[in-house]
């Protein structure tokens, strides 16, 4: 069985004019149940602060906009950068695999991060398969941190905390675990 190409990303800064689709993508049914929506003025920031980068996800073949990013800890003295946030659509497409792949690529190469780190719900499942293939190690998990309240539920959730840092990911470029095929 041969695995299918990925799409070809690409990240473009957001501006002020892409907020409200933004939003109305993190406001989606099909991304809330795994992301705390900020509200306008946090994107906001994010477009003026140095040590957060906010990027529109184009995905070849599927229009201007597929999703967004968030990196965080960009200027951080200690060389640890965040995914904060990362919400794509369409999905199933491989489109996720390829933005974390490019993102991990900025993150040790341009931001010359250590590490490079991200919290997920632990009812992501496929968010966990994804980072674990992609070489992220859990770190611990915060329990119940995250409070539920969709759909009817009420409830909490965990976070699960991972890294990668930046001689595991060297050592995955010199066996081509990186690249975008």
């Amino acid at each position: 069985m041969t695995a299918q190409p990925l799409p070809a990303v690409r990240l473009r800064p957001t501006m002020a004019s892409d907020l409200d689709w933004v939003l109305g993508l993190e406001r989606d049914s099909h991304n809330l149940p795994f992301i705390t929506p900020w509200e306008r003025t946090q994107h906001e920031g994010a477009l003026r602060i140095p040590d957060l980068r906010h990027f529109i996800v184009e995905i070849e073949g599927h229009g201007e906009r597929s999703g967004f990013v968030i990196l965080q800890g960009c200027r951080n003295p200690h060389r640890s950068v965040e995914l904060k946030r990362i919400v794509l659509q369409p999905k199933g497409i491989g489109a996720g695999r390829a933005c974390v792949r490019l993102l991990k690529q900025m993150a040790f190469r341009d931001l010359k991060a250590h590490r490079f780190w991200l919290d997920v719900k632990a009812l992501n499942a496929r968010a966990l398969d994804l980072y674990r293939s992609e070489g992220f190690v859990e770190e611990g998990r915060l329990r119940e941190s995250v409070r539920i309240t969709i759909d009817g539920a009420d409830g909490y959730d965990s976070l699960v905390v991972m890294s990668l840092l930046d001689r595991e990911y060297h050592a995955r470029v010199a066996l081509n675990l990186e690249h975008g095929d």
